[in-house]
């Protein structure tokens, strides 16, 4: 997965919240857009638009952006430095068996998910199905087992990346149609007709999406919040290839030669590019 780009209200606030609370490094800012990341990696592209009124609770979107580190104190730094600056935008935290999670909510309402994964040979697999929970994960705990100084003293370091985008949506068969029938993501793990997780190359989930607080909603308004989903495939093959399945199934996009872009079926934005060699996952 590559960045998330958001459209936000307040440019400014929202640099320092995921600058100075998330622990994410300004990587460029040029006019109305910013690019908060690490190292080289973008993580999140923060676009001003204030003419653009906030979305309803009820609308298909953006759930949350998670961002995975590398190791537990790495995580435990971040969530340590949101608490401590921001800490109203704390929102729960669990232990999903593949990895541990610790959720906000940023200033203008989007989802973040900060987390860690377990190594992946203690991942249970049934059928093709990956087992994940929702256990109690103590933040306090958590903090006080995996700080240290240099994590206090400097949150920033160490390499991150977004791990996965989970989106609310209408309903999840037609999610299902666009993420694995069309758009070719592999069925990681199912809730139900209210959650889908969905991954490429064996994740436990590149990209989920439910209907928790927007069932039976339509296409989306251009509205504050989510802006686009970036996915990267490794070759130009790759790219091809879905360009051509998205044109069997009739699914319109725009190609620039470099990138093909779609709408799922609530005008959530999807684009599609070849790696780079700059982002980890």
């Amino acid at each position: 997965m590559g960045a998330v780009t958001l459209r936000v209200g307040n440019l400014d606030n929202m640099i320092a919240y995921y600058r100075d609370a998330v622990t994410l490094q300004l990587l460029s800012h040029d006019g109305p857009v910013a690019v908060m990341g690490r190292g080289t990696t973008p993580i999140v592209i923060l676009q001003h638009a204030p003419e653009l009124a906030a979305p309803s609770p009820r609308d298909a979107g953006l759930y949350h952006t998670a961002i995975v580190f590398d190791t537990q104190a790495q995580l435990a730094a971040a969530v340590y430095s949101v608490a401590t600056k921001h800490p109203g935008t704390f929102t729960g935290s669990a232990d999903h068996l593949v990895s541990q999670a610790f959720y906000f909510t940023d200033p203008e309402g989007n989802g973040i998910e900060l987390y860690w994964d377990r190594d992946r040979s203690t991942w249970s697999w049934t059928h093709g199905q990956v087992e994940m929970a929702t256990l109690y994960l103590d933040p306090n705990t958590f903090i006080q087992e995996h700080i240290t100084p240099q994590g206090i003293e400097n949150p920033g370091t160490g390499n991150a990346f977004v791990g996965h985008v989970h989106l609310s949506v209408g309903d999840v068969a037609s999610a299902r149609e666009f993420y694995v029938n069309r758009l070719g993501f592999e069925t990681t793990a199912a809730l139900g007709d209210s959650a889908l997780f969905v991954s490429a190359g064996g994740y436990h989930h590149h990209m989920a999406m439910n209907t928790w607080n927007s069932a039976g909603s339509g296409k989306r308004r251009l509205a504050l919040g989510l802006g686009e989903v970036d996915i990267i495939v490794p070759s130009g093959d790759d790219l091809g290839a879905l360009g051509e399945r998205m044109s069997h199934y009739g699914v319109t996009g725009r190609d620039d030669g470099q990138s093909l872009t779609f709408e799922d079926p609530w005008a959530n934005v999807v684009k599609v590019r070849v790696s780079t060699g700059s982002t980890t996952e």
